[in-house]
């Protein structure tokens, strides 16, 4: 994970995440901001949500789990490793915890819960807010290696290396749309459902968007992507690589688009079209 921006400032999307049956799937690991909204259940490595984070499935972390105080899960938790549950957390369905559990003051389990390791009934530090505001001091202070290696040392020593889901305080991720007042940035191979709203938006190869794409600025779509909605951006520029496909409409500042992508709708661009043997319907 890079430190030279907070990393709660940007909607990003791993390589390879999908949605399945209204769960929203990664191999990595998944951080979510505080007052964000995911209507769908969550599976991934470590999953740590932010204060006031609300979760409309289950939540099934392969490693550890933290819900920082006030977070709302509609569905069961399973923890394959550690739980970290703050104070006045609800959980809709049961707790099952496979390490140690780590629990707050007027936690709400409705199902009940087990662990196989230590339960202790305090109120555990909300750990993502601490690690964020900690990194940002060192960051602050300069000591960007000091950060860096903080962070090396806190990730999952199995795999270092794979970038972890993030979804930046204070957005909504649904069916409907994932709205965030951020960049996005969504990896290769994934499968979505739901429009995109964001600060600008680059789409990776062959992934599968269902849904359309909105940006205030520039929005990028890799090669071999299916985006099944309109593509807009109010100040921006859009540009579609080879083999890209958009089956809605276009509207745009400036617009340039590869050999071998097609839009099947109609193009609008207030400045530049620069096309390269482009299949089209209409260009306005």
């Amino acid at each position: 994970m890079s430190l030279s921006t907070d990393p709660l400032d940007e909607l990003s999307i791993p390589d390879g995440t999908t949605v399945e049956e209204h769960d929203l799937v990664t191999d990595g690991d998944v951080l979510m901001g505080g007052r964000s909204t995911v209507e769908f259940g969550i599976r991934g490595r470590n999953v740590l949500a932010g204060e006031g984070v609300r979760i409309g499935g289950g939540v099934e972390a392969e490693a550890d789990c933290r819900l920082d105080m006030w977070s709302d899960v509609a569905g069961n938790v399973l923890v394959g490793r550690d739980a970290f549950i703050g104070e006045r957390t609800h959980i809709g369905g049961q707790l099952m915890v496979s390490g140690d559990l780590d629990v707050g003051d007027d936690v709400d389990i409705e199902d009940g819960f087990e662990a196989n390791g230590w339960i202790v009934i305090r109120n555990p530090m909300p750990t993502i807010v601490f690690l964020f505001v900690y990194l940002k001091q060192l960051m602050l202070l300069g000591e960007e290696e000091a950060a860096q290696n903080l962070v090396n040392e806190l990730s999952d020593e199995e795999d270092p290396e794979e970038p972890p889901l993030i979804i930046p305080r204070g957005a909504t991720v649904s069916d409907d749309a994932w709205r965030v007042s951020t960049p996005a940035s969504i990896g290769d191979e994934c499968r979505l459902h739901g429009n995109i709203r964001a600060e600008s938006i680059e789409v990776g190869q062959d992934c599968n968007i269902f849904g359309s794409l909105r940006a205030k600025h520039d929005i990028y779509i890799g090669e071999g992507t299916r985006v099944h909605g309109d593509v807009t951006t109010r100040k921006g520029e859009v540009r579609i690589a080879p083999g890209a496909l958009v089956l809605g409409d276009v509207s745009c500042s400036d617009l340039e688009l590869s050999k071998g992508a097609e839009v099947d709708g109609t193009m609008r661009a207030r400045g530049n079209i620069t096309m390269q043997g482009i299949a089209r319907r209409d260009v306005e």
